[in-house]
């Protein structure tokens, strides 16, 4: 089931939020945000210690809210870098503007977070790398 929705999502989200988005480039936020910018999405940098920078020709927003109320865009996927502690304010930020999913990358688990997402129609991947799960798909297709 995970599988084919997470193959569903990257053929049907257009807009990411990156929440701890780095403008250095050696971090993996930013290597995956690039990666997945050059494969067609549009990504909106989450960041409240750079909100006003610009990260990846993006503006930067200290929430999702603000980000959503700035853009207009829906928001496909909330793709987080923050420690697993860190994670329940932002699945409570993406159930209020009504994101589709919430994406824990590599080693970021909160199972109470997940479940509170879940219940409120939100899909949930934790413990993956989105920028992986792209190219392992893109790459079985040639």
């Amino acid at each position: 089931m995970r599988d084919y929705y997470i193959e569903h999502l990257l053929k049907t989200a257009k807009t990411i939020a990156v929440v701890g988005l780095s403008p250095k480039v050696a971090r993996a936020s930013y290597e995956v945000a690039e990666y997945m910018q050059n494969n067609g999405y549009r990504i909106l940098a989450i960041n409240p210690s750079r909100a006003g920078s610009v990260i990846l020709g993006e503006h930067c927003y200290a929430s999702l809210a603000e980000a959503v109320l700035a853009t207009g865009l829906k928001i496909d996927i909330v793709n987080c870098f923050r420690k697993s502690a860190d994670i329940p304010p932002i699945v409570d930020e993406a159930i209020a503007i009504g994101a589709n999913c919430v994406w824990m990358q590599l080693d970021i688990v909160n199972e109470a977070a997940a479940e509170l997402a879940e219940q409120a129609g939100l899909h949930v991947i934790m413990d993956k790398c989105l920028k992986i799960e792209h190219a392992t798909r893109a790459a079985s297709k040639h």
